[in-house]
């Protein structure tokens, strides 16, 4: 991708973030993986209640670029080299971010690596579960709200849960069917 296409990829998206919180010393990365259904955007939004950080949602930010996505590799490339450099933007101004998309593949998240290793922000990695028929239930469910921004049916997550990959590096487990409570305390404490 031309770095012209890049640069007003991140502006548009930049534009449709509104008021960002207020800028931190050491600002931090959390990033949220796991399968479609499992809970990720709930317990982002959790824990933006508790903390500073921005939400970045994948799904909303993919909408903005693509406004009928056809979830084709090449978009996808596009968007997360897209949000890639958005990330880079904004925790070089200082601010703290929560990045919600599915996040699977350990190739995919050691971009993200790279970006917090090399800015010197905390890393904070949280990977979301549920069982699967909760998930089949959610997504379903999920159908008939016109306010999700998600596509992503059970088809789509029985296409890629066998390419869940382990996280490498030290990291959170959620279980969205229990109290998420207590992991919640836990991460707001890491952050």
């Amino acid at each position: 991708m031309p770095n012209n296409e890049l640069d007003n990829d991140v502006e548009k998206l930049l534009k449709i973030l509104g008021p960002l919180p207020e800028a931190a010393y050491k600002p931090r990365l959390m990033v949220i993986s796991g399968l479609p259904g499992t809970g990720k955007s709930h317990l982002a939004a959790r824990l933006a209640e508790r903390l500073p950080y921005l939400v970045l949602e994948s799904d909303v930010l993919r909408k903005t670029l693509f406004p009928e996505p056809g979830y084709l590799p090449a978009e996808n490339t596009r968007l997360f080299r897209t949000l890639h450099q958005l990330i880079t933007v904004l925790l070089e101004k200082g601010v703290s971010l929560i990045l919600d998309a599915t996040n699977l593949s350990e190739r995919n998240r050691e971009y993200l690596y790279h970006i917090a290793d090399t800015l010197e922000s905390k890393l904070i990695l949280v990977k979301v579960e549920a069982p699967p028929d909760l998930v089949k239930e959610r997504l379903t469910n999920r159908l008939n709200e016109p306010e999700s921004s998600s596509d992503a049916d059970w088809s789509v997550y029985q296409k890629m849960k066998p390419t869940v990959q382990k996280i490498s590096r030290k990291h959170f487990v959620v279980d969205t069917s229990q109290d998420i409570g207590p992991a919640l305390e836990r991460i707001v404490l890491e952050a």
